[in-house]
């Protein structure tokens, strides 16, 4: 019998504007990983562009969820959280990780707090306190540049944005080598975008790039890592599954520019699905 990866992905939920649980859902599904979704909260659309949403906390379902699963006997060969809104839920993910995630399991930390310098408005400092110690327990962190600063507590300004100076910041980010690091947001050059990537396994540290296009879209973020976590659960390294996270994120970037879809919806990437399903590392699709 041939085993299907699964992951507990602790995220929000936007109904619309593709982002966080409803791009990360069918990413990993069409991966070949089973995606069990613990909901942080429920918009009726992501805060991008949009006003008025409609909300609903999730922290006590949350709770709960983890504690069910726990009792029922259940592991994951992964675990995945995103964004949190308070300190309550960023002791939640890490009690997740603590009783849900299997020996030799991957815990992905995606320390959602901010873009391009700024925090967002969510962003307590007891919820940073939080989440500084949620990616201690994380093999792999995808931090931004604007995360990044944080973690290592200098200004954003003062970070590199490309080169081997990213990849000595993924190095520094790497707690002296005990995590895996995935920084998203640099690049060699004006055109392409990528991530400095920093591999515990192999000591090593790497930048992967892909076409930059034009335009700053929501879930691109939820994309690239969610592409990253099923790569990673297919056995894939860490540079291959960062550079077809990269590759993918360009393409439905592309595609979604082509088809002239506003910005606010986030990037159309249903129709490129498949690229993904071809990837598997077993026969059916």
């Amino acid at each position: 019998m041939r085993h299907v990866p699964r992951v507990a992905a602790i995220h929000d939920m936007s109904g619309f504007g593709r982002c966080s649980l409803t791009v990360i859902l069918p990413v990993l599904s069409a991966m070949g990983v089973q995606c069990c979704p613990i909901p942080t909260a429920y918009l009726s659309t992501h805060t991008g562009g949009f006003s008025g949403m409609a909300r609903a906390d999730l922290t006590a379902t949350m709770g709960e969820s983890v504690a069910h699963w726990a009792e029922l006997g259940l592991d994951f060969d992964g675990v995945y959280t995103g964004y949190l809104s308070s300190p309550e839920q960023a002791g939640l993910a890490m009690e997740a990780i603590r009783r849900l995630k299997r020996t030799g399991g991957l815990a992905v930390v995606d320390p959602a707090c901010g873009d391009n310098g700024r925090l967002y408005a969510s962003c307590t400092p007891a919820l940073w306190a939080g989440l500084e110690a949620l990616c201690a327990h994380g093999d792999v962190i995808t931090p931004n540049l604007t995360e990044a600063a944080l973690l290592l507590g200098v200004e954003y300004g003062e970070l590199p944005m490309g080169g081997e100076a990213a990849m000595e910041l993924a190095w520094r980010l790497s707690a002296e080598g005990s995590r895996s690091v995935v920084l998203t947001g640099v690049s060699d050059g004006p055109d392409p975008t990528g991530a400095a990537c920093f591999d515990r396994e192999r000591g090593e540290a790497h930048l992967v790039s892909a076409p930059r296009h034009p335009g700053s879209w929501p879930g691109t973020g939820d994309l690239f890592t969610a592409v990253l976590t099923g790569a990673l659960l297919q056995g894939r390294t860490l540079f291959d599954g960062a550079q077809a996270a990269a590759d993918f994120v360009s393409a439905c970037v592309a595609h979604t520019l082509a088809l002239g879809t506003p910005v606010r919806e986030g990037v159309a990437f249903e129709p490129m699905l498949g690229r993904l399903a071809s990837k598997l590392p077993y026969g059916e699709r």
